[in-house]
């Protein structure tokens, strides 16, 4: 083989490589950016599900707040109070109403799981009262008070006994349903309307700054260590 011809066989195998590199990253589900590096395509699906890992954590964070409480330690109220207007901003005013104005419509519409639908929907509504009480009782002054203790500790534990099936509920039959009454276009069409809303409310990182958020609450708390969960028998 001459020189001049291996730089031919040579340019021929990059160019079959950038193609199937390309062809890769979208079999995957991610598109290249104009620098050629792949992007991630977060499904509808996968967006709401990593959303109610923000809502776990919270709901930790809540966990150790009554613990507290009820075991007359030290509650700060900034950590209740944070995590509440997350919840309130972050899965209230935003994750649930992407459910509530694009997903449960579209169930009630095909008359599929319409009962669980609205059961969802009445839990969103009890869930934003029981919000309220929290961010009303997280406060210095409120938590110097025993029976305002006591209501905010009952209002966290409602809420995490509410969340934790609700949750749970919709990321085993609501999401994954879902997938199967709408088109694959109208999926992924929806995909990137989730990705936009999210970018216009919180900016370009925003589940990113909300998973910091949460991670430096758990700090303030000490249950930020994953390691001190694990059983030791």
């Amino acid at each position: 083989m001459n020189a001049q011809t291996r730089r031919t066989f040579l340019r021929a195998g990059l160019i079959a490589a950038g193609a199937s590199t390309l062809a890769g990253a979208r079999l995957f589900g991610a598109t290249p950016d104009q620098s050629g590096e792949a992007q991630e395509e977060v499904s509808p699906a996968e967006d709401l599900m990593r959303e109610h890992g923000v809502l776990k954590r919270v709901l930790l964070i809540y966990g150790e707040a009554v613990r507290r409480i009820e075991a007359k330690e030290d509650v700060p109220p900034d950590a209740v109070m944070d995590s509440a207007r997350i919840i309130r901003s972050f899965i209230e005013d935003y994750h649930e109403k992407l459910e509530e104005n694009f997903l449960f419509p579209r169930f009630e519409k095909a008359g599929r799981l319409v009962d669980l639908v609205k059961v969802l929907r009445d839990q969103h509504t009890a869930g934003r009262r029981v919000t309220d009480i929290t961010l009303r009782l997280a406060t210095t002054q409120a938590l110097k008070d025993s029976d305002d203790r006591r209501k905010l500790a009952d209002s966290m534990r409602q809420f995490i006994r509410m969340y934790n099936p609700h949750e749970a509920r919709e990321d085993t039959v609501l999401f994954p349903a879902f997938r199967k009454i709408v088109s694959h276009h109208e999926y992924d069409a929806l995909g990137e309307d989730f990705e936009k809303k999210e970018h216009e409310l919180f900016g370009a990182d925003g589940f990113e700054t909300m998973v910091d958020k949460v991670a430096a609450i758990e700090k303030t708390l000490g249950i930020y260590d994953l390691a001190q969960f694990t059983p030791k028998t």
